[in-house]
């Protein structure tokens, strides 16, 4: 399968060191299967960046997510499960929250998942409604998150890609 990574910049190689704390599914890399949604993120993130949107190609071979040599935890659909995960993922109190999954692969949050995770935690919401206002305001887009070395050198750079 190919997957995809938007940037202001051509990723030449993965370098876990540099991705951020406090995202969905923890510090790691992401990608999606959907090439519009990467370029959507590569359009956004040069507007406090600069640069242009690129977005870079690579090749995953599916069979890794179930031959038991990679650790995957896999979300089909927004559910309570996958919302308590990118909580304690996100939620920037949490200091000791941390997991040993190599891949990750669920439903991309709202790009407002900040504010939501103050107003739960403030008592502001309920859980059932934080659900809702995590869900992805486009539809249900996949991202696949590799976490661990492990997991990076299973991604094969195929390049800029211009869809």
């Amino acid at each position: 399968m190919f997957l995809y990574h938007g940037s202001n910049v051509e990723i030449k190689e993965i370098d876990l060191t540099l991705s951020k704390p406090n995202k969905d599914f923890g510090r790691g890399f992401y990608l999606s299967n959907n090439y519009e949604q990467s370029y959507e993120m590569a359009t956004f993130k040069t507007t406090f960046f600069r640069g242009s949107p690129l977005v870079t190609k690579f090749e995953f071979d599916e069979s890794l997510l179930k031959n038991g040599s990679l650790k995957v935890l896999s979300f089909s659909e927004y559910s309570k499960e996958w919302a308590d995960f990118v909580f304690k993922n996100r939620n920037q109190e949490n200091q000791v929250f941390s997991h040993d999954y190599d891949i990750v692969i669920g439903p991309i949050a709202n790009d407002r998942v900040g504010a939501q995770i103050r107003r739960f935690v403030e008592g502001d919401i309920s859980f059932d409604t934080f659900l809702e206002r995590l869900k992805y305001m486009k539809g249900i887009t996949f991202q696949y998150f590799f976490g661990t070395p492990k997991a990076i050198q299973t991604l094969v750079n195929k390049g800029l890609c211009h869809e």
